[in-house]
C-alpha cells in the first residue's frame, strides 16, 4: 500500500487515482497501469488540441484528440521512404499529382484551332461548316482561284461582284527558268448558256494540255518556228471545243459557249492565239504597249471599221462576240494569232473582259499594272499578289462581272535559241 499525496489515505501501489479523494496518482502510477508497449509518446501528443491556421475544418487540422496519431503535428520527423501519409514536397504535390487521386487537376484542354476565315464577311471562322459571325457557309473553291506553276508566271481567277458564279477559266505551265517555256490560257463561259463555269475551266486545261506537249520548232528559223507554234495553238483551239461541247449531254439545251485566249511562250518568242473577245497583251518596261489578240466581238468589228474603242466598247452590244467555242459555234474557229520577240523587259497579260472592262487601252493598262506593283512594295514581284492586286482593282470599279487576270515577267534576254538562217528562200 502506498499513501494518497492529496488525502494520505491508503492507496493499492498499482492504482491511478486514489479511491477516497479522486486525485490523481503519480505518473508512475498511472504509467504502472498502462498496457505493455503503448506507444505512451504519441497518446500525450493526441491529446493536445492542434489549432488550423488555414480555416480548413477537417478533423485531422481542428482539436482532433481521436486515435489517429499526431506525433507528426508537435514533432515532425523525417518521412521514410514509401511510408503512408509522408508528406511530400508542395510543389511535387502542385506539379505532379499522383495518378488517380481524388481531386487531381486535370490539364486544361487545348483550345480548338480556329477554322479557315470567313471569305464571306472576313470577321468569323468557320466552325462545323459555317462562319461563326455571319453564318455564311464556306466560298466554293471554284469561286477564287489561283495557280503560279513559276515565280515567273502566275494567275488569278475571281467570281467578282455580281455574278452567283465564276465562269471564266484559267490553266497555266511554265519551266523555272523564265523565259524559257510557258502557256497562258483565259476562258470566259458565256453566262446565259448550260454550265458555261464548267465548259470554259475544262476548255482551258484542255487546251494547256495540247500546248504542255514539246512544241514543233519548223525549220528553225523564226518564220517557221512562229507557224509551227500557230498551228499547235490552232490544235489548242480544237481541244478546248471540243471539251466545253463534252462538258455537258448532247441535247442539253443552251449549250455552253466560251471564249479562249492562249499565250505560248518559247525560249523568247511569244505567239498568241485567241477565239472571242478574251485578250491578251504585251506591256514593255519602256516602248509603246500593244494588244496582241483580235476580239472577235461587236466592238471589235465597229473598232476595225474606224469607230473609237470608247465608243464601240460602250455600246449596248459591245460584249456581243461574233465567234466562241460550243456545239453551235461558227464553223470556222481558226485562231487569231500575232507574235512577239521577247527582248525587251516587260510584262505579258492575259486576262478577261472583267478585268479590261475597266481599263481597256493598252497604255492605261501598263499605268495601272506599273501603280499596283508600287503598291506591292519593293522587288522582287510576287506575281500572285500582282494578279490578285488587278483582281481587286476590278472588283473595287463594280466587279460587273468575273475577274481572270495572267501575268508573264520577261526579263528581256531574249531568244535562248537564236534561229537559224532560212537558206529556203535564197
Amino acid at each position: 500500500m502506498t499513501a494518497c499525496p492529496s488525502c494520505g489515505a491508503g492507496t493499492p501501489a498499482d492504482a491511478a487515482f486514489c479511491e477516497a479523494c479522486g486525485a490523481e496518482l503519480t505518473p508512475g502510477a498511472a504509467a504502472a497501469g498502462a498496457p505493455s508497449g503503448a506507444p505512451t509518446q504519441v497518446v500525450a501528443a493526441a491529446a493536445t488540441p492542434v489549432t488550423s491556421t488555414t480555416g480548413d475544418e477537417s478533423p485531422l487540422d481542428v482539436g482532433w484528440t481521436g486515435a489517429l496519431p499526431r506525433a507528426k503535428v508537435t514533432e515532425p520527423a523525417t518521412p521514410t521512404a514509401g511510408a503512408v501519409g509522408a508528406a511530400e514536397p508542395m510543389a511535387a504535390a502542385a506539379t505532379a499529382p499522383a495518378a488517380g487521386a481524388v481531386g487531381a487537376a486535370e490539364p486544361m484542354a487545348a483550345p480548338e484551332p480556329a477554322g479557315p476565315e470567313c471569305q464571306a464577311c472576313h470577321q468569323g471562322h468557320l466552325v462545323d461548316g459555317y462562319c461563326d459571325v455571319c453564318g455564311a457557309p464556306p466560298r466554293d473553291p471554284r469561286d477564287h482561284f489561283t495557280e503560279s506553276p513559276a515565280p515567273w508566271v502566275a494567275g488569278a481567277c475571281d467570281i467578282g461582284k455580281r455574278h452567283t458564279r465564276n465562269e471564266d477559266g484559267l490553266a497555266l505551265l511554265a519551266d523555272p527558268t523564265p523565259g524559257t517555256r510557258a502557256v497562258l490560257v483565259v476562258c470566259d463561259g458565256v453566262s446565259n448558256t448550260t454550265d458555261s463555269h464548267i465548259a470554259s475551266l475544262a476548255a482551258a486545261r484542255a487546251a494547256r494540255e495540247v500546248l504542255a506537249a514539246p512544241l514543233p520548232q519548223g525549220m528553225g528559223t523564226r518564220e517557221s518556228r512562229v507557224a509551227a507554234l500557230s498551228s499547235a495553238l490552232g490544235e489548242a483551239v480544237k481541244a478546248a471545243d471540243a471539251a466545253v461541247e463534252g462538258a455537258v449531254p448532247a441535247g442539253t439545251e443552251n449549250p455552253p459557249s466560251s471564249t479562249v485566249v492562249a499565250v505560248v511562250i518559247d525560249a523568247g518568242l511569244a505567239v498568241v492565239g485567241n477565239v472571242g473577245d478574251s485578250r491578251a497583251y504585251w506591256l514593255p518596261d519602256v516602248g509603246e504597249p500593244r494588244q496582241l489578240s483580235t476580239d472577235d466581238s461587236w466592238a471589235g468589228e465597229m473598232i476595225r471599221a474606224g469607230a473609237s474603242r470608247a465608243d464601240a466598247e460602250s455600246g449596248p452590244r459591245a460584249h456581243a462576240i461574233t465567234r466562241w467555242l460550243g456545239v453551235d459555234a461558227p464553223d470556222d474557229l481558226t485562231p487569231h494569232c500575232a507574235d512577239l520577240d521577247l527582248d525587251t523587259p516587260g510584262w505579258l497579260l492575259v486576262c478577261s473582259d472583267g478585268l479590261w472592262n475597266y481599263c481597256s487601252e493598252a497604255m492605261a493598262l501598263r499605268d495601272l499594272l506599273a501603280s499596283t506593283l508600287t503598291g506591292l512594295g519593293p522587288a522582287p514581284v510576287d506575281l500572285v499578289a500582282a494578279a490578285e492586286a488587278l483582281v481587286t482593282f476590278a472588283n473595287a470599279q463594280g466587279g460587273a462581272d468575273n475577274i481572270t487576270v495572267a501575268l508573264a515577267r520577261i526579263d528581256g534576254s531574249g531568244s535562248a535559241h537564236p534561229p537559224t538562217k532560212d537558206t529556203t528562200h535564197g
